[in-house]
């Protein structure tokens, strides 16, 4: 009796967070509320009113049910892991529900794919009508997935006051991991401090550029907006469905490109050069790592589209070449190319090329997905640690260390954590190709996509549509997930989901 009753608190003070986060990101959509009844789109205002108050009643009726033991209860790494993993699942569908009431979709499975894609800053989607959309949902969509760079967990922490204690666990949930500053509310706060700076500057610089290139200042301002939304957050999601490509502007994709490699980086990074510690930029593992593979993978990609005759001259190979390589690589998913030109035109070197930039990924503690240069530096970093050690007298000990924002001593405990995630998102990866060719997709193509929804890029071969089976669009937000949140988080659910099954069906098997 009671373990039961241990069961239930834990089941109640995870509600109440839940509810929480919920209450934080379903706030949200008071600004497409707002950007509906200024520009008046009733049909989406109506939509995104009712959406609204679906989402606040099932936050207020979560918090309620668990309020008498947020106080009583301390909080555990299995809670705050559930808590970032579930509230993710009921996010999805909750804010699948102003894209369901457009009509947009072709099914709520679309919706949620998109929500999903919109979290994970991957960027792949099956929206209908995407140039005809209401600004309202392109603002919505846009909002989901600069949000979900930063995390729906760390939106709540900024926003915390009270119930602090065994904040980390739920920030570590989420798939970061770093303490900017020692208090975990405010080192969330300052990710978002980090992020609404440049959302004001970038903003500004791409609202004045589309006017330079001959948009409406109005319309100039809102795609200045949301491309950068998508650009920092590194999520891909355009308001035109000719993505980058809709601008035809090399100044527009410069100013991308800075974006979201800016974006790629750690936020303890960015907070390490705005406090004047610019050195760091150079002497990070990560940027190390980041940098070296982006240069062996953009020479590489570089010389066989000019070889192949691809591209005639530099600026082309700049501009279609290297460009979609960093978006890979960071996996933003901007793309100024048509999905079927990788194949048609790239040729099969190039297409393997981003598939293995889309893996590797941007930063640790970043927007990006990918498993994350700072996996590849110390797997390398451990290589050359073994080859040390084999090298040296059995009798010296010799401490091997990185640097990543400080000095710090290459444990084996991490070097594992490293192989392990690298070999979780490997498996994925292959489960994902072997789906696509089952469909009877190429063996490449497959493998491009594959890599897209894994690595959480957005750049797409032609695969991702409403007419593909439903069993890929289902597994593609299973990777999506899975590769978003880093797997451990959802592991617990999935532990303590059938754990609880398995003791209610024993205990009724014994009555």
């Amino acid at each position: 009796m009671k373990k039961i009753t241990k069961n239930f608190d834990d089941f109640k003070i995870i509600n109440f967070y839940v509810g929480y986060v919920i209450m934080g990101t379903a706030s949200l959509m008071l600004i497409p509320i707002l950007i509906s009844l200024i520009f008046k789109e009733w049909s989406a205002l109506l939509d995104f009113i009712i959406s609204i108050n679906i989402a606040i009643s099932l936050g207020i009726v979560l918090m309620f049910t668990g309020k008498d033991k947020v106080d009583k209860v301390r909080l555990q790494w299995k809670h705050g892991l559930i808590i970032a993993s579930s509230s993710w699942i009921i996010l999805t569908l909750l804010c699948a529900v102003p894209y369901e009431l457009s009509g947009n979709t072709t099914s709520f499975l679309d919706a949620c794919f998109d929500v999903m894609s919109g979290f994970t800053t991957t960027g792949v989607l099956l929206i209908q009508n995407l140039d005809h959309l209401s600004l309202g949902l392109n603002m919505w969509r846009h909002i989901l997935t600069f949000v979900g760079g930063q995390g729906m967990v760390v939106l709540a922490l900024s926003f915390m006051v009270n119930h602090t204690l065994g904040a980390y666990k739920m920030y570590v949930g989420e798939g970061k991991d770093a303490e900017i500053v020692p208090n975990v509310k405010n080192t969330a706060r300052i990710i978002w401090k980090i992020s609404i700076v440049y959302l004001i500057v970038g903003t500004t610089m791409l609202w004045i550029n589309g006017m330079f290139i001959g948009m409406q200042p109005v319309s100039a301002f809102f795609h200045g907006l949301f491309i950068f939304m998508s650009a920092w957050s590194t999520g891909g999601f355009a308001p035109m469905s000719q993505n980058i490509l809709y601008y035809h502007s090399i100044s527009y994709e410069l100013l991308t490109m800075i974006f979201f490699v800016i974006g790629s980086l750690n936020f303890a990074l960015h907070y390490a050069v705005w406090q004047g510690n610019k050195k760091e930029i150079f002497r990070n593992i990560e940027t190390q790592s980041f940098f070296i593979t982006a240069l062996i993978i953009s020479f590489f990609t570089a010389l066989k589209l000019t070889n192949s005759g691809v591209y005639s001259n530099g600026i082309s190979v700049f501009r279609k070449g290297i460009y979609n390589v960093l978006s890979a690589h960071t996996t933003t998913g901007f793309g100024n190319l048509y999905a079927r030109q990788f194949a048609t035109e790239w040729g099969d070197f190039p297409v393997v090329m981003l598939i293995i930039a889309m893996l590797i990924g941007g930063s640790a503690c970043s927007t990006a997905g990918g498993f994350k240069g700072l996996r590849v530096g110390l797997v390398f970093k451990s290589i050359i640690a073994e080859v040390n050690k084999l090298l040296n007298s059995d009798r010296k000990i010799k401490v091997f260390k990185f640097h990543h924002i400080k000095e710090i001593i290459l444990e084996d405990a991490m070097v594992k954590s490293a192989y392990l995630i690298i070999i979780l998102y490997i498996i994925l990866f292959f489960i994902g190709t072997a789906l696509g060719t089952y469909y009877g997709y190429p063996v490449l193509s497959s493998a491009f996509e594959a890599a897209s929804v894994t690595g959480n890029v957005g750049l797409s071969i032609g695969i991702t549509a409403p007419t593909m089976p439903t069993a890929m669009k289902v597994y593609y937000i299973i990777a999506m997930y899975l590769g978003r949140l880093e797997f451990i988080s959802v592991f617990a659910l999935i532990g303590v989901t059938f754990g609880g099954i398995k003791k209610l069906w024993l205990r009724l098997l014994k009555q």
